[in-house]
């Protein structure tokens, strides 16, 4: 059985994160082909290379550890802790030259069913967002926390992708967006770290698959924050995700229609999905 070093796992997670983006700098703002995978969403050289990157990092230093990446699947299936990797989580954005696409890392503790590190890192914004379990938020080099707005009058609401949200919870969306000071569309990963970073209050995601969610939980709550699926659970695992600061937390959620977060249970060997 495996100790597991937070803090010596996230550092590691933050070296692979920024070499990864490193390499997807080479081609960003560039001429970029694309092809479209068979779910319909585009896949770049760049996502394939960077994950590749990591996961030949992974092979040196944790042989044994699983790994489960967007675009090559899962290694060691049944490993006691794994890697899982979103070399680059909006794609759309990355082709389109705009700076809000990142790098997702997390380290999973599968006999315990949760996160123990996470990185959300920006290569062309050179921000990083990262945590590890009881060693807190940080942005780059500083501590990271929640705001502490508590009217959803002075809040900024997030989503990725307006038709997205509004084709499966438009009441929801449109109430929450009525009632907050400002809504936007600054999506995928970067909404969930303006959260854990205090300069957003609320990100709604209402489809993600795990590569997607796996840092964010860890991020905003080691941050101070609130992270569920739609359905209240406090897991990464829940195919949807809204983040929120912590005073605003059921507020946000009751406007959604959305489940208040449920009470934390002891969680279930989750190394299968």
């Amino acid at each position: 059985m495996h100790k597991v070093d937070h803090h010596k796992s996230l550092q590691f997670a933050v070296e692979m994160a920024h070499a990864a983006g490193d390499l997807t700098l080479r081609t960003f703002q560039g001429e970029v082909a694309t092809e479209r995978k068979p779910d319909r969403t585009l896949v770049t050289a760049a996502d394939r290379g960077a994950e590749m990157l990591c996961r030949d990092m992974i092979e040196k230093r944790f042989p044994d550890y699983g790994i489960l990446g967007e675009e090559f699947g899962e290694t060691r299936p049944g490993a006691e802790l794994r890697w899982i990797l979103d070399p680059i989580d909006g794609t759309n954005s990355y082709v389109r030259g705009v700076p809000l696409y990142g790098v997702l890392i997390a380290l999973e503790d599968c006999r315990a069913g949760k996160v123990v590190a996470g990185v959300i890192h920006f290569p062309a914004l050179g921000e990083t967002v990262s945590a590890a379990a009881g060693a807190g938020c940080w942005w780059n080099d500083r501590r990271a926390a929640v705001s502490g707005v508590s009217d959803l009058d002075s809040a900024l609401v997030l989503t990725t992708d307006a038709e997205r949200v509004l084709s499966r919870h438009r009441e929801g969306w449109e109430r929450l967006g009525d009632r907050a000071e400002l809504a936007r569309t600054w999506g995928d990963c970067y909404g969930h770290a303006l959260v854990a970073t205090g300069r957003a209050e609320a990100m709604v995601d209402p489809v993600l698959a795990i590569w997607d969610a796996a840092p964010l939980q860890i991020v905003v709550e080691e941050a101070g924050g609130v992270y569920t699926d739609w359905d209240g659970g406090r897991s990464y695992r829940g195919a949807s995700g809204i983040s929120t600061n912590a005073a605003l937390a059921d507020a946000v959620r009751d406007a959604l229609g959305a489940a208040r977060p449920a009470p934390e249970l002891p969680a279930a060997d989750s190394r299968r999905g």
